[in-house]
């Protein structure tokens, strides 16, 4: 089954970039200056930040339906880069190098499997998750520290 992983959208999060730290602050969020790569992985360009370049942590709703699974957490938009566009069937290096904790969706929402996998595995645990037409919808979350790592959807 094809599917494709999607980045965050870049305007989402262009604004932070010219807040005040006390700003970000009040908004659950903070500027950080990367001190080492591997280790902070950017959500709009689904690639690592390179040491010495500035970021944003925030918390953020990727799970934002009407559902007991229901969530939001921390993850990190680095300043000035495009917004990745992710090829169908194609998983980002940036994935496929972490543990992944894959949580499948139907369409209301609800969580009706999960599994931990290493990243290499994640593209063909995704096709076969999506053969059942029951899922709706893929979340990937880093398993170690657990951040959102990107949504996957089927593609026709």
């Amino acid at each position: 089954m094809n599917f494709q992983i999607k980045a965050l959208p870049k305007t989402e999060f262009e604004h932070l970039f010219e807040m005040t730290n006390a700003e970000l602050a009040e908004h659950q969020a903070c500027r950080q200056v990367v001190t080492a790569k591997p280790g902070t992985p950017c959500r709009v360009s689904m690639a690592e930040a390179e040491v010495g370049e500035t970021v944003i942590l925030l918390n953020y709703a990727h799970q934002p339906e009407k559902s007991p699974y229901q969530a939001s957490h921390a993850i990190f938009v680095r300043e000035h880069v495009e917004q990745a566009e992710i090829a169908i069937n194609d998983v980002p290096d940036v994935i496929r190098s972490r543990l992944i904790s894959v949580r499948l969706f139907d369409f209301d929402h609800m969580m009706v499997d999960a599994d931990v996998v290493p990243g290499n595995t994640v593209s063909s645990v995704i096709s076969k998750a999506l053969e059942k037409p029951e899922i709706a919808y893929i979340h990937l979350h880093n398993a170690k520290p657990g951040c959102f790592a990107a949504s996957v959807h089927r593609t026709d």
